[in-house]
């Protein structure tokens, strides 16, 4: 009888699908690149390198039924080790050995010949992962129709979009129904509507207990569909745990704060604007449901006819969280002359743990012409004891019977 453990979110088989015990990958940089054949022979066993530990010490026991994630900023080592669970490389030191049949959708293009077609590569793909032709005939409609190739099969992979080369790729991978499903990346690639496919595929291999490893750059992504992560910096493993704990720690880690830019007309100009806490006095930082009230002081050196005022939450990546203004708000403003204020006041402030950047913009009524838009050139950070997903935290009672 299989017992059961805990981790995550899920509750998984203790029978391990993947052991990674000590594994280190070394790479030689060579210093001297020798352009011609004359000086490759004449230089032979002159040229120099040094080595290069791609990865050194990684140590991880991943489960049956476990949908792990492997995060980093580039060069950490995340796809060397992908790479190395397929065994398309072999690690320097330590051994990995896996537990079933896998299935590896790797960068663009991986293990496709460009000058074959559509069709043709995938019968070579699937004989590379121990299919027989007739097995494939079995699956071949299936993995065209995930594709959405249509017509394109039949032409040479050589002629595909990027997104039809992730298409094709991905589509082989899950319709070989592998054991363990290998991806790098691939939801980097493609349309939403292809993104939503490959995500509701994914959660259907999680529901059939399949073992998933995801290699992304979208630390929130692998929040929401793994059960751990592990975090990889500089060959190394930093940290393996509950993906919302490292989640939060990620961004803190990698946080740029954004340079923000402002321009305009300038026929308004904010001459000052605050962050202002409930009481009224600058703040910086706010816990969930905290009120919040903005303040922004303009001139307008002439008179301007139906302006409006807005602003705007973006977070790390630059992407709106909530934004508002004058116009949307259903209030119009006839005319403003001189100096004035604008106020909002925010009675509780809904978003999730992190740093938000603040837009103040002042526009035409038709939002074609900005008198002064101050993009991103302010912020605050939050602090919510919720765990949920996403950027709000909405008060949420839960009811059984």
């Amino acid at each position: 009888m299989v017992e059961l453990s805990e981790i995550g979110q899920h509750v998984l088989s203790d029978k391990k699908a993947i052991e990674i015990q000590g594994v280190g990958k070394c790479f030689r940089i060579y210093h001297d690149l020798n352009q011609s054949l004359k000086e490759k022979v004449i230089n032979f066993r002159k040229r120099g390198y040094e080595k290069f530990w791609a990865l050194r010490d990684i140590d991880l026991d991943i489960y049956q039924g476990e949908t792990i994630s492997l995060v980093g900023p580039n060069g950490s080592g995340k796809s060397t080790l992908l790479r190395l669970m397929t065994r398309i490389m072999t690690p320097n030191e330590g051994k990995i050995s896996a537990h079933g049949k896998i299935a590896a959708m790797l960068e663009l293009g991986a293990g496709f010949q460009p000058d074959l077609t559509g069709k043709e590569n995938i019968y070579l793909n699937a004989s590379v992962l121990g299919f027989t032709k007739r097995e494939v005939d079995a699956i071949y409609d299936e993995i065209v129709d995930f594709a959405e190739l249509g017509p394109f099969i039949d032409n040479q992979v050589k002629n595909y979009s990027s997104g039809m080369y992730v298409r094709l790729g991905f589509s082989i991978a899950i319709n070989v129904n592998p054991d363990i499903l290998l991806v790098d990346e691939v939801l980097a690639v493609g349309d939403e509507a292809f993104q939503a496919k490959c995500l509701e595929k994914i959660n259907g291999f999680q529901r059939a207990g399949k073992t998933i490893v995801l290699v992304t750059h979208n630390v929130d992504l692998a929040a929401m569909i793994s059960d751990r992560i592990l975090w990889l910096e500089n060959g190394r493993a930093k940290k393996l745990g509950d993906p919302r704990d490292i989640c939060g720690e990620y961004h803190e880690f990698m946080r740029v704060d954004i340079e923000g830019t402002d321009y305009g007309t300038r026929r308004i100009v904010f001459t000052d604007v605050q962050i202002l806490g409930g009481d009224g006095r600058p703040r910086a930082k706010f816990a969930y449901r905290d009120p919040m009230i903005l303040r922004f002081a303009y001139e307008a050196a002439e008179p301007v006819e139906r302006p409006v005022f807005g602003f705007g939450f973006y977070d790390h990546l630059g992407l709106m969280v909530y934004g508002t203004n004058t116009k949307l708000k259903g209030i119009q403003i006839p005319r403003v002359e001189g100096k004035g204020t604008v106020e909002y006041r925010i009675e509780a402030l809904p978003m999730a743990s992190g740093r938000y950047f603040l837009s103040v913009a002042a526009h035409t009524e038709d939002g074609l012409v900005n008198y002064h838009w101050m993009d991103k050139m302010f912020y605050f950070d939050m602090e919510s004891a919720g765990s949920d997903a996403g950027y709000l935290n909405i008060d949420c009672d839960v009811q059984l019977d």
